[in-house]
Formats: structure tokens, sequence, C-alpha cells
């Protein structure tokens, strides 16, 4: 068979590589999280969203149009944010829909 030196050899290179499978794995789950941070605050809104009733829904346009009034000098990224969601969260609504 193989000599003991060589099978010394062979179990060190397993123990090497096992360890670098490791490492990746956890920089996988690392880069897994930090994409996926957006979306599960999105989700995170869209339930909210969804417990909302829907008479309480049809006030959030002229509240955010007050928002935007009131923030659009002080916070541009807040007044972009405010203009874009309901197109936003209408093509994501959408979206959800025609995958189902």
């Amino acid at each position: 068979m193989y000599p003991q030196a060589e099978l010394t050899r062979l179990a060190r290179r397993k123990l090497e590589l096992r360890q670098r499978i490791a490492v990746r794995r956890a920089d996988c789950v690392t880069a897994a999280t930090r994409a996926t941070r957006p979306l599960v605050w999105l989700d995170r809104v869209l339930d909210l969203w969804r417990r909302i009733p829907p008479l309480a829904r049809l006030a959030v346009v002229p509240l955010a149009g007050m928002a935007l009034h009131a923030f659009s000098r002080r916070t541009p990224r807040l007044r972009l944010l405010l203009r874009w969601a309901p197109l936003a969260l209408g093509l994501l609504r959408s979206f959800r829909r025609s995958h189902r």
C-alpha cells in the first residue's frame, strides 16, 4: 500500500482542504446575510403594510405628501424614497402575483 509519509501528507492536505472549505462557507453565509438584508427590511415593511386596514391606506397618500413637503429641503433621500415608494410597491405586488 502507501508509505506512512504519503498517508500523513494526504491526511494533512485533506485537513487543509476542509479548513478552506469551512472558511469559504462562512464567507458565503456572511455575504448572503449582507445581500439579503434589504430584502428582509422590505419584507417587514410589506408585512406592516398588509396589517394596515384598507381605508387607513388611503390616508397614507396625503400623509406622505405632507411628509414629503416637510422634509423636502432637509433630506433629499427621504423625498426620493417617498416619491418612488408607491411605484416600487406596486411593481413588487404585481411581480409577486405573476409568480403565484
